[in-house]
């Protein structure tokens, strides 16, 4: 069992078809809105009826806000590995570093070849592939006045490297045979396989043969994220992967992260309506399986052959975000001031590294809400200014109806708050009783906590009334700011009291 403790990611994988390709940047922008992560598009120049991807990818930047984008995977025998490290480092500068590097050897020779390129055989085609990653990270170093890589297929001889991109751009290859295996173990940053040509029973292996080439090189395992290509069939009953209701889909890729360390699940598909329903039912299920695993069972990261490490032990590190005191709403949904204190633990007391683990993860959990909600935020006042988006300008999003802005806003807020609904859900019947079993102390602040809970849901409530409103009719601008308003005072106001309160029992006690 082998959980890498990656962070969970989630996104798209669409198709760059020329004759539908408004409704792709449609679903681009879908993907921005629901808070997924990652825009992926496939690469198949020698498809004459796709549009070019990194052109497309530069149009999904313009017109999105938060999402990362990436080839999935690009098509190294046609993209000389120089001048794509330009152009990822020119777009990742354009976008603000938004841009990752899905990168392949090649496939579908018989097109490659007729499009200009050379066919290289399976071994030839590795070698050329581990050329071109060199040739691209050294265009990417401006520390140095030149750049030399020889190879076989690729090289460069004293080019002057640059622009960096504006951050460390991740190389994730779309790898399946041994060698191409040991290349991302060696060299990469992620493997990016797809789920039809790599099934869940064979990541095992797969994983080990990566692991096996990153500590032949010197490195961990969990330098190289795993990351899976996905497809499926949303249904009321269903057996397989992937074929069922969410909380079906939810279970299997919780699992496949906690068993198989996999933790980006990327979508591939173009119906918007199964998009919105990943976004919203089975993403936010999988975060709560796998952090309610990652509490209960202790990662094994060291292989078997390594010695066991040592725990030591330190004072609490972990520390509480503040509240500072910021209100943007004049109504008040409790008095602050009375909020029981939490008790007073000894000061000298040390804590071992899984313990200091147990703290930080309800801040970690905090602070995916926090995100969440200023995403919220930033909609609900591009959507009251009648745009959706950094290009909102833009003629694909001028041509949305500002009744259209407004179910966008209204499935990205409905979306947040199941999500915090579900969390404190989970800590009112799990984490609040065993905490107050673990230490009786707890029991006014649990109350109280628990109280708020039932308050925030109320201001939930009324967010979710507020964009009824404001959807059916006009003049509900201030109607609905003012609630979100509120609903930002309230929440951000209770994560700091809870994280103030709970930290330290949760280092002392655990999750469970």
């Amino acid at each position: 069992m082998t959980d890498y403790g990656h962070d969970l990611l989630f996104g798209t994988f669409l198709t760059p078809a020329a004759d539908t390709i408004e409704h792709t940047l449609r679903l681009a922008q879908l993907t921005d809105q629901l808070g997924l992560d990652l825009v992926t598009v496939q690469d198949h120049p020698y498809q004459g009826k796709f549009v070019d991807t990194w052109t497309l990818l530069s149009v999904i930047a313009t017109a999105t806000v938060n999402v990362r984008v990436s080839p999935n995977v690009a098509n190294l025998p046609l993209r000389p590995p120089a001048v794509l490290a330009k152009s990822v480092a020119t777009l990742d500068i354009l976008s603000s570093g938004r841009v990752e590097l899905g990168l392949g050897a090649g496939a579908f020779w018989d097109g490659v070849e007729a499009m200009g390129g050379t066919r290289l055989t399976p071994g030839d085609s590795v070698t050329a592939l581990e050329e071109g990653i060199a040739v691209i990270r050294a265009m990417w170093d401006t520390t140095v006045r030149s750049a030399r890589v020889p190879g076989r297929f690729h090289t460069v001889a004293g080019v002057h490297p640059g622009p960096a991109p504006a951050h460390d751009v991740e190389i994730w290859l779309g790898a399946y045979k041994p060698r191409m295996l040991a290349v991302t173990g060696r060299l990469a940053d992620g493997w990016l396989p797809s789920h039809t040509y790599a099934k869940p029973d064979e990541l095992a292996e797969m994983n080990r043969l990566v692991d096996d080439a990153a500590l032949a090189a010197g490195r961990t395992p969990e330098a190289i994220r795993r990351l899976y290509n996905i497809s499926g069939r949303f249904s009321a009953n269903g057996k397989g992967f992937l074929q069922g209701p969410p909380q079906a889909w939810a279970e299997q890729l919780a699992e496949l992260t906690l068993a198989e360390g996999m933790s980006t699940y990327i979508l591939g598909g173009d119906d918007p309506t199964d998009i919105q329903r990943f976004a919203e039912e089975v993403v936010p299920a999988v975060r709560e399986l796998v952090l309610a695993g990652r509490t209960s069972t202790p990662r094994e990261v060291a292989p078997p052959s390594e010695k066991p490490v040592v725990a030591t032990k330190s004072r609490l590190d972990v520390v509480p975000t503040p509240d500072d005191g910021t209100r943007l709403s004049d109504e008040r949904v409790w008095d602050e001031t009375q909020r029981p204190a939490p008790p007073q633990y000894p000061g000298d007391r040390e804590y071992g590294a899984h313990e200091t683990a147990s703290a930080q993860h309800l801040i970690d959990v905090h602070d995916g809400l926090r995100g969440e909600l200023a995403r919220v935020r930033d909609l609900t006042e591009q959507v009251l200014a009648g745009t959706v988006g950094a290009g909102a300008a833009r003629s694909q999003i001028q041509t949305m109806t500002i009744r259209q802005n407004k179910w966008t806003l209204g499935t990205h807020c409905e979306a947040y708050c199941r999500i915090v609904t579900t969390h404190h859900t989970l800590e009112d019947q799990s984490l609040f009783p065993h905490l107050r079993w673990s230490d009786p102390d707890l029991k006014p602040v649990i109350g109280r906590l628990q109280e708020e809970h039932l308050a925030i849901h109320d201001v939930i409530e009324r967010v979710d009334r507020a964009l009824v409103a404001f959807v059916n009719g006009p003049g509900q601008e201030d109607l609905l700011r003012s609630a979100v308003d509120l609903l930002t005072d309230t929440l951000l106001s209770h994560l700091s009291y809870e994280e103030r309160s709970l930290v330290e029992p949760l280092a002392r006690f655990g999750l469970a």
